[in-house]
């Protein structure tokens, strides 16, 4: 998994004027937890763009008055108005240590049984791993090409690597329902159509050697 490096200052005052002052001067409070105490700092918004605004998970690597943490977003709040980030909570992880992490699901392919109609239902857009700090992925890809209408893809039938899925196996990470428009699957009648034709040439050539 990708680190985004974040440079900020730890901070003192924690109330609520401190903290209003920071915002007015384009700085985000921050607070990361996870170790033997948390550490309260402050950072540029523009410092967290490509932290937050990915479809990506990232680690986030925090240089703070000369000490470096690795640590993960563990929550975010927006303004509910002008959508600018007001507070950050991260999450301090260690080398050898496992973390649990919530990553996007990448869906790839194009489904045989959307093609003929059908509507794919992504159960799960992000999913929890866990993992070695080194072993995260940014992501997990689900390939979606052979589900015809009707079928399901379960978490034992996605991406594996080193990392372990926090949900059963049988966990329907995404299906393909039917709906209005859905039609017979057009692949399966091409094959029984070739079945046929090849069934009714053997016919005539039994018939054909009958006949000598």
């Amino acid at each position: 998994m990708k680190s985004i490096t974040i440079t900020g200052s730890k901070r003192e005052s924690v109330g609520k004027k401190a903290t209003k002052a920071l915002r007015n001067a384009g700085e985000v409070p921050c607070v990361l937890y996870g170790g033997d105490e948390p550490v309260h700092f402050n950072a540029p918004e523009i410092a967290f763009k490509d932290l937050v605004y990915t479809p990506d998970a990232h680690t986030a690597t925090l240089e703070l008055d000369g000490n470096t943490y690795m640590a993960i977003l563990q929550d975010i709040q927006f303004h509910p108005v002008t959508d600018r980030i007001l507070h950050i909570d991260f999450y301090q992880i260690f080398e050898g240590k496992e973390v649990a992490m919530t990553v996007p699901v990448h869906y790839e392919g194009n489904s045989r049984g959307v093609r003929n109609g059908g509507v794919l239902r992504k159960t799960y857009r992000t999913l929890r791993v866990k993992a070695l700090p080194k072993d995260l992925p940014d992501y997990v890809t689900v390939n979606i090409s052979d589900l015809k209408i009707g079928d399901k893809r379960s978490i034992s039938e996605i991406e594996q690597g080193p990392w372990k899925y926090m949900h059963p196996e049988d966990t329907i990470v995404c299906q393909v329902r039917t709906s209005r428009n859905m039609v017979e699957d057009l692949e399966d009648e091409e094959e029984e159509g070739e079945e046929g034709e090849t069934a009714a040439a053997e016919g005539e050539t039994e018939e054909a050697k009958a006949e000598e």
